[in-house]
């Protein structure tokens, strides 16, 4: 069989020893079809980011990059703008038709914070390799706030995949004719494509933008911050905004996504050339995700977008993105939302769970 690894197999990989941890693995890591990954009592304080490379260990490299290291038992503050390494209580031992990819959890990306998985002999960030036996390790960019961190939290997560199993485009649309993705007719080429709403049906709110200078977000504290310490609301002028260079923003999806209960979805990045910005640091979509009890219903998807050298006006309706669909090895047997605790089911324009409504 191909497919993502649903969250029975995923705890089945727990019990082999495919998956292992110094400290026992919770059943609340696990996800419909993915792993949350927890932070070691360690950090790494480097001068850039790096891969390991063919043959290298992370370790290896650390003492080539490392500046100082923190204790992170604690509770300690990563600085905004600085590069860290961290190594992940998580380990694997994958077998040989087993591979990884892993990815910010969504509070992550709607914080700016850039979080991605390094690997031993790793050329690649967030890729891991059938047969792969060693730590894993996250390198931490603060981008927009200073965090407050301790052992044990999750700002990443893991898939595990058999073979190949994403949907070609003509597989895609008859999908959708079955179980409709979103809510409208679907832009299909490589994917499902999504766009930004910029004329809300009431209002003229339609993102945030992230404040330059901000106090310090303690991750573990839910519910705890007003927004308006840490961001700017962004108002659309007839269906358009204007996107400052280096500013972080939190917009919205057009449409209402939906993720069966037997697929998988991954938000990847749209062509370059449609301007001068990036969207998406946390890309997975579990099964479930927009779906409910007669079927889809859909969520909207959260937009994290980062403007780069040049001021560029985003328009409403213009393509951003595309959803790369995969099928499940099997069909998981919790689904987002349903009986766990989702904090972004049906969600429309939201910060991070962080932020009080």
């Amino acid at each position: 069989m191909t497919g993502v690894l649903a969250s029975q197999q995923i705890a089945a990989m727990i019990a082999d020893g495919s998956l292992s941890a110094a400290t026992a693995i919770a059943s609340d890591q696990i996800q419909p079809a993915s792993l949350d990954l927890r932070l070691g009592d360690v950090a790494y304080r480097v001068r850039a980011s790096f891969l390991a490379g063919d043959s290298a260990k992370v370790s290896d490299r650390l003492q080539e990059f490392e500046m100082h290291r923190i204790d992170l038992s604690g509770g300690a503050v990563l600085e905004k703008g600085c590069v860290y390494v961290m190594p992940l209580m998580e380990r694997l031992s994958l077998p040989d038709d087993v591979q990884a990819v892993a990815n910010a959890k969504s509070s992550t990306g709607r914080l700016d914070l850039l979080t991605r998985t390094i690997i031993d002999g790793g050329t690649e960030f967030d890729r891991v390799p059938a047969r792969y036996r060693g730590p894993l390790y996250a390198e931490i960019c603060p981008r927009s706030f200073s965090v407050l961190v301790r052992p044990g939290m999750r700002l990443n997560q893991i898939r595990f995949r058999q073979g190949q199993a994403v949907l070609s485009d003509a597989e895609l649309a008859a999908l959708h004719a079955q179980s409709p993705l979103v809510d409208g007719p679907a832009m299909i080429s490589d994917g499902l494509g999504f766009s930004v709403d910029l004329r809300p049906e009431t209002g003229s709110l339609v993102g945030y933008r992230a404040k330059p200078h901000t106090g310090l977000i303690d991750l573990d504290r839910i519910g705890g911050y007003a927004p308006d310490d840490f961001w700017e609301e962004v108002h659309a002028d007839a269906g358009r905004i204007i996107l400052d260079p280096g500013s972080f923003y939190i917009l919205v999806s057009n449409e209402a996504v939906h993720i069966p209960p037997a697929y998988a979805a991954e938000m990847a990045p749209y062509l370059a050339m449609v301007g001068e910005f990036r969207v998406h640091y946390a890309g997975f979509f579990d099964p479930g995700f927009g779906h409910g009890p007669a079927g889809g219903k859909g969520s909207r998807g959260v937009l994290e977008v980062r403007c780069h050298e040049a001021p560029f006006v985003l328009e409403h309706g213009q393509v951003v993105g595309r959803l790369v669909y995969e099928r499940m090895n099997e069909v998981p047997e919790q689904l987002y939302g349903t009986g766990i605790a989702s904090n972004y089911q049906g969600q429309g324009l939201k910060l991070s769970k962080h932020f009080r409504a």
